[in-house]
Formats: structure tokens, C-alpha cells, sequence
């Protein structure tokens, strides 16, 4: 333990009380964090990680939560024990905190001046003209460029990288002693995380700042933390500096976790396998409207001139910085955005088709989208969730079939079938993840769009993850358009690469090749930032 803490945390416990039961979500856990130092807490999904960060902040849902013991001494005064009132002074000013999901915690109804401006009003009584420069200093400490643009800008309007450095502009307006950064680089781009993680370290450099990083990313901990603690099932089972726990982990569950990593078995198609999907000088155009009128003045190219063919049984990767048009593709190709050129699913043409005409193709189509929080009904059970492409697709199957095809959708994902009448908030993140892709095969499909969907998730839920993609695919043949920003979960999974970059493909062809030689810039520095973040430069992606 640190000799004089900033922050000190003793035997902390977290339990919650739900339906008359009281549940440990934190077991005894210890650590402290020094002045100017980084700390990293990690560990898979439900560990208690972020829990111990909301404990320190009392954000916790009480009187649902509470503290059956422990401490939480920030400056020697013990915050569990502070009235609401002082801990408001401590929030935002003492200590701050991102949080996962920007688009989530800003407002949507307010511009980037109004947030910033708030918490300026709040703790150091700005207003007019001092809030102003103050708030255009903290958006050019973080990078944003031409800062005085997007002072009207509402989050929206800002890309995935822009929104998370506005959190940090907010979070470090009133230069905090300590920053709890909660996963803010999971929804982000490689070379956009580099950026993240370079601007953090820079700016703790600069303010002295403390910074309390919690990650499932144990590449970034290497390159941010002096000192690491794992987290499994509430308690802190190893602790110590990131180069001793890495190079000699004690604990089996630590081992573990530096063990994780997806096991490179892409499927080689054979060169005779049918054309499953085929598209050619596929374009995706949003028109720019303004004035009274409403006039198209221009237009967005979100997918410019892009050319694809996937044969059966193998899987496509298309990679690229936030906002290149991968996803758009993907809803493109699915025919769920309008788009322009011809679209040929095993030798049908899509293309101009209206909606009632794409219902006979869609069984054979299906997507897993990257947040299944946010894509299951949270109203109801897993089992109607999954059957409900059933009755749209064969109304006419009887009810004892229908339950019979969700059974065997749930045991193919790895899942319990007798939880199928439970509800999604009752699964962890890596479980709601495969219910998203039992609904998918439930209607044995040809083809499956796999929009980001391992970005969430922690290091060994990704490696079952895509073993389980793998042995679907096997299994059933499947054909696979798989979408990602983690360049390593893409090259186990996929045979084939596109690279894209503003809409256009910057580089396609043999993964294997293409990872070992990449011919562009861009593609070399997209590979830079994944496989050794340090090394990406910071001007690959626009600000």
C-alpha cells in the first residue's frame, strides 16, 4: 500500500438488496492510489469493477445498495460518511469520472457549451465570458480541433472519439485531484483509443492529476498503470505493479486473463463455394439539407463505390476508424438502408425491392448487433424474444415446434435452455450477447452481418465468443460479414479483409497477407495503433 494516499480504499463491501434478497457485488476489497499515479482495476464483466468506482462517488442506487463494511478515505476524510451536500462539492471537483458510453451521458438536449458551462457554474461560479474561455481552454486541452465551432455542436453531431474527449474536457474543467476513468476507450476505434490513452497520459503529466483506470483491456494497462488490481466475483484477488503481475501473475485467474487470446481459426472457403452475396460500385448517400427550404446541398458519402463478394462458408472482415461506413455497409448490404447498386443474394437480385418483397429473403439474413442490452426487449423473456422471428417467418409452425427450435438455438450458443423463460437484465454482458445470436440462428440463415459483436465484452468472453462463431459456422456453413475495430478478434475469425476509410475501400484482400503486409499508410497505421497502441500516430484519424 501507498505510504500517503490520495485515495484509500479499506475491506470495501457493496451489497444490494433485491426482490428480498441481498446480493455481495464487492467483497473486502483494498487498494490505494498515490498522488500523480495510475492505477488500473480489472476483470471480466460483473466483477465489481465498476461498482468500487460508483462506491467511491456514492452514485450507487441507494438505499438498494449498500456498504456492509469498509472505508473510502479521499484526503483522509471518509466519504461513505459525508452528507450528500459535501459530496457534492467532492464530485466534479475533487474527484471526477468518464464513463463508458458518451453518447449516453451527455445530454442530447444540450450543446457542448451549455454541459461544460454547468459544471463551471456549479463549482467555480463562471459565467458569460470567463465560462466561455475556460471552456474553449479544456476543449483545446483535449484535442478537439477549431474548438469554437463546436460550442454549439450537440453531442449527435460529434463522432464517437470527439464525444469521448468532450467527457474529458468536462471531467477535468475544474482540474480534479482524481480521475476515474470507467472504460473509455471499449466503443472506440484502435487509432481513435491511441489518441485517448496518449491524451490522458499527457494531461496527468501535466496537472499531477491521480487516475483510477478501469479496463478489460490488458494491452492498455500495460501502457497507462504503474499498478495493476484484478478483480473476480467482488474480490481483488492479486494487486501489485503492472510488470510483476504481468511477467509473474500468483493468482490461476490472473494467468488466465493474460492467457486470452482468440485462437486464429479462419475458414478457408473452397474456391467452387456458391456466391452467397455480391455487390458492385455499392453506394450509400446522405443528402446535407439546409436553408428554409430545405435544400440538398450536399451529400455525406458514407459508402462510396464499394465492392464485395462473399462465398459460402467463409467470413469477410471489414475494419476501419469510426464513422469509415462499415456498419452502414452492413445495413446496406442487409437492404435495411436505401442504397444504389445491385445487391445479389444467392442469385437474386435485392436491389429496388420494396419491403413486403424482401420479407421471403430476410430468414436467410440476419444481424447480431454490437450492444444486445440495447437490441433484446427488456419486456420480454428470452425465449419470446427468440420466437419471435418464428411466428413472422413460419406462422403457420405449431407452438411445441417453435419451442423445440428455441431450445436447440440455445443449447447451439452454449446456454441453458431452462433460463429461456428469464429476462435479459438477468443475463451477464457475454450471455445477452449469445441470446442476440440464438435469435439470429433460430431462423437457419445463409448469411450473418456481425456488427462489433465482441467490443464489450472482456478478454475471455471474447475468446468464447468467437470459438463459438467459429463452431457455428462449421456447423451450419454460415457465411459471415464481420465488422470490428479489434483487429485481433478479425484476424481469428476472418479469411478475407476490407480495409475502408471514408466510405471507400482503402485495401481488400487475404487476411493473413494482408496482416503481415500491409501496401497503404492508413492500414499500417490502423495495425500500429491495435497491435501496439503506443505506436499509432496522432494524426491518423481527423479530429
Amino acid at each position: 500500500m501507498t505510504a500517503d494516499p490520495l485515495l484509500c480504499i479499506r475491506d470495501l463491501s457493496v451489497a444490494f438488496r433485491a426482490g428480498g434478497r441481498e446480493t455481495l457485488a464487492v467483497d473486502r476489497a483494498s487498494f490505494d492510489i498515490g498522488k500523480g499515479e495510475t492505477v488500473a482495476l480489472v476483470g471480466e464483466s460483473g466483477s465489481g469493477k465498476s461498482v468500487t468506482a460508483l462506491s467511491i462517488l456514492k452514485l450507487l442506487p441507494y438505499p438498494a445498495a449498500r456498504h456492509p463494511g469498509g472505508s473510502i478515505a479521499f484526503k483522509g476524510r471518509d466519504l461513505l460518511k459525508l452528507s450528500e451536500r459535501d459530496m457534492r462539492q467532492v464530485r466534479g471537483d475533487d474527484i471526477t469520472i468518464i464513463f463508458q458510453e458518451p453518447l449516453s451521458s451527455l445530454n442530447p438536449l444540450h450543446t457542448i457549451e451549455k454541459q461544460i458551462g454547468e459544471i463551471l457554474l456549479l463549482h467555480r461560479g463562471l459565467t458569460g465570458a470567463p465560462a466561455r474561455a475556460r471552456t474553449l481552454e479544456v476543449l483545446q486541452q483535449v484535442g478537439i480541433a477549431d474548438p469554437e465551432s463546436r460550442l454549439k455542436s450537440y453531442p449527435h453531431q460529434l463522432s464517437g472519439g470527439q464525444r469521448q474527449r468532450v467527457m474529458i474536457a468536462m471531467a477535468l474543467a475544474n482540474e480534479p485531484d482524481l480521475l476515474i476513468a470507467d472504460e473509455p476507450t471499449t466503443a472506440l476505434d484502435v487509432t481513435v483509443q491511441a489518441q485517448i490513452i496518449a491524451l490522458l497520459k499527457d494531461i496527468q503529466k501535466r496537472l499531477g492529476m491521480s487516475l483510477l483506470f478501469i479496463t478489460h483491456d490488458l494491452g492498455i494497462v500495460r501502457k497507462i498503470a504503474q499498478k495493476v488490481c484484478v478483480m473476480k466475483d467482488g474480490c481483488i484477488v492479486e494487486q501489485g505493479d503492472v510488470e510483476r503481475v504481468f511477467t509473474a501473475p500468483a493468482h490461476p485467474y490472473t494467468r488466465a486473463l493474460l492467457a486470452a487470446e482468440p485462437k486464429p481459426d479462419p475458414a478457408q472457403p473452397h474456391p467452387a463455394a456458391p456466391l452467397v452475396l455480391e455487390t458492385t460500385d455499392l453506394k450509400v448517400w446522405f443528402p446535407i439539407r439546409r436553408g428554409v427550404l430545405r435544400k440538398t446541398v450536399g451529400h455525406i458519402k458514407a459508402v462510396d463505390g464499394v465492392s464485395v463478394a462473399l462465398r459460402q462458408g467463409e467470413t469477410l472482415g471489414v475494419v476501419g476508424e469510426s464513422g469509415s461506413g462499415k456498419t452502414t455497409l452492413g445495413l446496406a448490404l442487409l437492404r435495411l438502408i436505401s442504397s444504389d447498386g445491385p445487391i445479389v443474394f444467392m442469385g437474386n437480385k435485392l436491389q429496388g425491392l420494396r419491403f413486403k418483397q424482401m420479407r421471403p429473403f430476410r430468414h436467410a439474413m440476419q444481424i447480431v448487433f454490437q450492444d444486445p442490452y440495447g437490441s433484446l426487449s427488456p419486456r420480454l423473456s428470452v425465449a419470446e424474444i427468440i420466437k419471435e422471428g418464428l411466428k413472422v417467418h413460419h406462422p403457420t409452425m405449431t407452438e411445441r415446434v417453435r419451442d423445440a427450435r428455441v431450445v436447440r438455438a440455445l443449447t447451439d450458443v452454449g446456454l441453458d435452455p431452462e433460463t429461456r423463460f428469464r429476462f435479459p437484465h438477468e443475463f451477464s454482458g457475454g450471455q445477452r450477447q449469445r441470446i442476440a445470436v440464438a435469435r439470429a440462428i433460430v431462423l437457419e440463415p445463409t448469411f450473418m452481418v456481425l456488427d462489433e459483436p465482441t467490443s464489450a465484452l472482456d478478454a475471455l468472453i471474447q475468446c468464447q465468443m468467437v470459438d463459438l462463431f467459429c463452431d457455428l459456422q462449421k456447423r451450419r456453413n454460415l457465411t459471415y460479414l464481420f465488422i470490428s475495430h479489434d483487429l485481433r478478434v478479425v484476424a481469428a475469425l476472418a479469411s478475407r479483409l476490407v480495409v475502408m476509410r471514408a466510405g471507400k475501400v482503402v485495401e481488400s484482400g487475404d487476411a493473413t497477407e494482408l496482416f503481415r503486409n500491409p501496401k497503404t499508410d492508413y492500414t499500417r497505421a490502423l495495425f500500429a495503433a491495435a497491435f501496439d497502441i503506443e505506436t499509432a500516430p496522432a494524426g491518423v484519424v481527423a479530429q
